[in-house]
């Protein structure tokens, strides 16, 4: 059985090469940005043409939250029209697509769990270039599977964990977000639902919700990572106001993971559990 991975050497992408690589599962292969460039109509074709792939997992987005406010062509680019391309190829050669979405799909607004079922109004250019992406691919497909997530680390590539880690060495003291909240996710356990929801060959397609459990702000998050590295530095809580950004970020995006666990039957690890293992990963 084969698995295109498009973004195959992101973030992601390396945590799913790590979890398939421990549990023995074969047939991914990853491609980075020129190998699955998901603009390229052509190339997509010839990919699902050669590997006549039973699932395609959609990884490649363009993330530059701030940067995103001032490229919206290449942000709807890559998160509308490449993720609908993908979409395409898929419902071409009846391939399942796994396609990977966010938290910034809300507006954040209300101190409440999220469902899919709540309505989704993006208040930044990523959050509304991704939920694009998220109707596109509805309206060409109905064997997918969008799994929205959040707050995504691990000891693969640039994320808030390792930057608090390389922060924490060079400083006494920092400031962090403490007015933003969410649950943070570890990549790897990310990766190992949709290695799940691939193994059981699930047909419950539609949209999840994925993040670890548990809610927390940047500052605890932050809080956490120097406590459980033994990392002395002070932290300072700042509120948003206080550090202002190109992009509005959403104020309270915790989801509601309760689909994800009763119709897939995934367990999902307590984010601070999850961060432990991280640490011990990067550490050794």
């Amino acid at each position: 059985m084969n698995i295109l991975v498009f973004g195959g050497v992101g973030q992601l992408g390396q945590c799913l090469k790590k979890v398939a690589d421990t549990r023995g599962i074969e047939g991914l292969i990853y491609l980075d940005e020129i190998q699955g460039n998901i603009l390229d109509k052509e190339l997509l074709k010839g990919l699902f043409e050669q590997y006549q792939p039973k699932y395609a997992i959609n990884c490649a987005a363009y993330t530059a939250v701030d940067k995103a406010e001032d490229e919206i062509d290449l942000s709807r680019l890559i998160n509308k029209t490449g993720a609908e391309n993908v979409a395409k190829a898929c419902a071409q050669f009846h391939t399942t697509l796994i396609h990977i979405s966010t938290d910034f799909v809300f507006e954040g607004n209300l101190a409440k769990a999220l469902n899919e079922e709540d309505i989704a109004e993006p208040i930044n250019v990523y959050g509304l270039t991704k939920l694009e992406g998220e109707q596109g691919i509805s309206q060409i497909t109905s064997q997918y599977f969008t799994l929205r997530t959040s707050w995504l680390y691990s000891e693969f590539a640039n994320n808030f964990v390792k930057t608090m880690l390389r922060l924490g060495k060079e400083r006494d003291e920092l400031g962090v977000i403490i007015d933003q909240v969410g649950s943070p996710t570890y990549a790897v356990d990310l990766a190992g639902c949709i290695l799940e929801i691939i193994t059981s060959k699930s047909d419950a397609y539609g949209l999840y919700h994925y993040s670890n459990e548990g809610v927390t702000s940047w500052y605890d998050f932050a809080k956490a990572i120097f406590e459980l590295a033994n990392c002395p530095v002070k932290v300072k809580p700042l509120k948003t106001i206080e550090y202002p950004t190109k992009a509005t970020r959403p104020t309270y995006s915790v989801m509601d993971k309760s689909k994800i666990k009763s119709s897939l039957g995934i367990q999902i690890p307590y984010w601070r559990d999850s961060l432990t293992v991280c640490l011990k990963e990067l550490k050794s």
